[in-house]
């Protein structure tokens, strides 16, 4: 009769920052009895090299140490593609909600507020160890049902009409077989609405099974309880799986507009930023660094939250908006034109803006007829 030896299962690595040994060693020791395995690091430098080196499942940082502040840390470890999608705990001796706030902002998962008791911080570990599980789960859940899809159709794409308390209107044209200039909009809740606009690129031409994608990512992926940036960071999870290797990527834009609160919140992936047209004021774009989507496991995407006025019509669009606007340059270095372009829709009906917007731009002598999604929005 023969015996199966079972493999042992990876272990579990958390690493632990912080300035003060005694801390450092009761929490090895907590994590030591507890099954995992504590890396440590006494200063900011060290901690991120460990990061970048061992890739922990869970970092638990102080947030008062010398030279690096755990604020300062945490905020390089998510502008590293590396390590931006570590959870990350803050530990801290005060209770200031503004600093708590801030690490939130800078993307803590959580709190352990000084002196702690193991029993918590177990409890707070754990919980975000199977938070961060599951939403590994989640990804490999939606990339196999995307998968299994034999022969994936858009739905057809939300009109205006269908949706007229968005408080949006657009225009689109497409011209490549081997692209696809793609939008989306959703009700998340009474008053928030998510603003989705991308340009794929798949040199295998099946740009269609990748806007289905999009479409069934967006409707599991978007909610109240989802940032921007989380919404994003799932997506591309599951794009990177299902996508044919480098041969198909996309940028896009992600804005999710509270009409409540009179806040959009907007995270961008190697997009074209979105141009804000003030109803008072002069119009300006809403940089946010991004990584490209569908290449890499690992991305990092910057988001950005802006408070807007009613009368402010805000701009979403693709990069084939520039190609009509100018021969042979870069998105990046024609902005400029959309801009003085901006005051020509800043007092027109929302449902021409579009169309006004794209024929300024339009470059009479240009050869090429790109691909063009355009969404005005009205706040």
């Amino acid at each position: 009769m023969s015996s199966q030896i079972s493999t042992p299962q990876k272990d579990i690595s958390i690493l632990i920052v912080d300035d003060e040994p005694i801390n450092i060693a009761v929490l090895e020791g907590t994590l030591s009895q507890s099954g995992y395995q504590p890396l440590t690091a006494d200063n900011g430098p060290l901690a991120r090299q460990l990061a970048k080196e061992k890739t922990p499942d869970l970092i638990l940082l102080d947030i008062m140490m010398p030279g690096e502040s755990g604020f300062d840390v945490i905020d390089k470890l998510k502008n590293d593609s590396r390590t931006s999608q570590i959870p990350v705990i803050f530990l801290t001796a005060t209770a200031d909600v503004e600093k708590k706030l801030e690490g939130f902002r800078l993307g803590a998962v959580d709190y352990i507020v000084k002196p702690f008791h193991p029993e918590e911080v177990m409890a707070r570990i754990n919980l975000h160890l199977k938070l961060s599980r599951a939403n590994q789960l989640l990804i490999s859940c939606q990339s196999d049902k995307i998968k299994e899809k034999k022969t994936p159709k858009v739905n057809k794409l939300v009109s205006p009409t269908e949706l007229p308390q968005a408080g949006f209107h657009v225009f689109q044209h497409r011209a490549e077989e081997t692209g696809w200039d793609y939008y989306d909009v959703l009700q998340l809740s009474e008053h928030i609405f998510s603003f989705f606009i991308a340009d794929i690129s798949c040199k295998d031409g099946n740009t269609t099974f990748i806007a289905s994608a999009l479409k069934t990512l967006r409707q599991q992926n978007a909610s109240p309880m989802y940032t921007p940036l989380d919404t994003m960071a799932m997506m591309n999870g599951v794009l990177h799986e299902i996508l044919p290797g480098s041969n198909s990527h996309l940028t896009a834009c992600l804005a999710s507009l509270n009409r409540d609160t009179l806040q959009v919140t907007v995270t961008n992936s190697a997009h074209p930023p979105i141009l804000n047209i003030p109803a008072h004021g002069t119009p300006y774009f809403m940089e946010c660094r991004g990584d490209v989507m569908g290449i890499f496991p690992e991305v990092c995407f910057e988001m950005r939250t802006q408070p807007v006025e009613k009368g402010d019509r805000l701009v979403m669009y693709t990069d084939g908006l520039v190609e009509r606007a100018s021969r042979n340059q870069a998105w990046a270095n024609e902005l400029w034109r959309l801009r003085e372009a901006a005051s020509l829709i800043k007092d027109v009906h929302l449902h021409e803006a579009p169309e006004v917007f794209v024929r300024a731009l339009t470059d009479p002598d240009a050869n090429t007829d790109p691909d063009v999604v355009v969404l005005v929005i009205d706040v």
